[in-house]
């Protein structure tokens, strides 16, 4: 890939200019950004409230350290101790005691707890990337492509894929991360709070219900230190922008009732889109970062599309999930029952913990995002991605009406 930049400077006032290429060489995520600064802080210290919606959604509400009334009633109209819970009681994963409902997603920050060591340690979430449905092999389904050997992407990230970081949350194995990505709201142009992801990194399907602690860090690992060296990194080069903590979520009906270990029949419609909480100062994720990403939602049938690149943080082996990597290919069809949407499917071999990492064509010149990886094979050869039609329009419509302006 590559961009021309202005010379690096640790500056706030630092401006970025980044070029776009043609998707079928490789990918630029285009930007004029302001660069990161010093000065910011890499976690926040202030909590959150939640206010149930209806449909997929819900939210929290900055405030205090100490946990807002309206979340302590939430919590407490399913039995549990608004103390106890931001004390610990989060770790708690009784089928009773794991919100699952659209509306009861809490996600209360609590001020140092995605440390740099427990970032590091966060494994990636295997039972969502590893599937036997691909094997039905049932309706449009072009033959397996060939694998795509993941390439690192170029350092530092905030200067060639800044609108992309890297999720962490809490579930009952523990601490997981995945990918997401920094886009647009259409009804705050310039101050997006907005970020893609996949369902399965929010929600556990099914089986199970929200998972707890999401936050989200763009360019991640900036520079794309290596294990040892990141012991002894600045908070500035772990995470250049900062933390961000999902005040809000919403994902599809389909995955929170469908939604699998190996994907199930809500692999389709395995998207979600985050509203994540800027750091104190004011401003929106996109002014900080300086780019966020359109979506596209014509769902463009799979032959019609010359290639597609997928971008993410790789976790499970021959990756760490520390560095930043990228497929491109021309994307074929993957039909996991007749009557279910055709997915988008790519050669590529990047692991789990790449999962939610966007999905992204050239429209016009410019970079929009298509889909976010969802599922694979055991064997790490190919990536699949849901279409994104208008079930997940309507999900990011909403999230831009109801909660953009927060």
């Amino acid at each position: 890939m590559r961009s021309t930049r202005a010379p690096f400077a640790r500056s706030r006032g630092r401006r970025v200019t980044l070029a776009a290429t043609g998707l079928a060489a490789a990918l630029a995520l285009t930007a004029t950004a302001c660069g990161p600064s010093d000065d910011k802080a890499s976690g926040q210290s202030d909590s959150a409230a939640s206010r149930g919606t209806d449909g997929s959604n819900a939210g929290s509400e900055g405030a205090d350290s100490k946990l807002p009334g309206d979340l302590a009633d939430k919590l407490k109209e399913h039995g549990i101790d608004p103390d106890k819970w931001k004390n610990g009681a989060w770790k708690n994963w009784d089928k009773d005691d794991w919100l699952r409902e659209s509306k009861d997603f809490v996600n209360p920050v609590i001020a140092g707890l995605w440390k740099p060591e427990r970032m590091r340690k966060a494994k990636d979430p295997k039972k969502t990337i590893a599937t036997k449905d691909a094997a039905a092999d049932q309706g449009a389904t072009d033959p397996d492509p060939t694998p795509v050997r993941a390439k690192p992407e170029k350092t530092p990230y905030h200067d060639n894929a800044a609108p992309v970081g890297k999720i962490f949350f809490d579930s009952p194995e523990g601490s997981m991360v995945c990918s997401g990505t920094v886009v647009k709201d259409p009804r705050n142009p310039g101050k997006s709070n907005l970020v893609w992801t996949a369902g399965h990194c929010v929600h556990a399907g099914k089986e199970g219900g929200w998972y707890r602690n999401i936050a989200f860090v763009p360019s991640y690992n900036d520079l794309g230190k290596s294990e040892a060296e990141l012991g002894n990194a600045s908070p500035q080069e772990i995470a250049p922008y900062g933390q961000y903590w999902a005040d809000w979520v919403s994902t599809s009906n389909e995955w929170i009732n469908g939604g699998g270990p190996t994907g199930g029949a809500g692999a389709t419609h395995d998207y979600a889109v985050m509203h994540v909480k800027p750091e104190q100062g004011g401003k929106s994720l996109e002014e900080t970062v300086g780019n966020a990403l359109d979506v596209d939602f014509s769902t463009p049938s799979a032959p019609s599309v010359s290639s597609m690149g997928a971008w993410g943080y790789p976790a499970a082996p021959p990756y760490n999930g520390l560095i930043m990597h990228k497929c491109v290919d021309k994307p074929g069809r993957l039909s996991l029952s007749p009557s279910l949407p055709t997915m988008y499917r790519i050669g590529c071999t990047m692991t789990g913990g790449s999962s939610g990492g966007g999905w992204f064509r050239m429209v016009g010149g410019k970079t929009r995002l298509v889909s976010n990886t969802s599922i694979g094979p055991a064997e790490n050869t190919w990536l699949a991605g849901p279409q994104l039609g208008a079930g997940a329009e309507q999900v990011y419509d909403m999230m831009s009406k109801k909660y953009g302006s927060q």
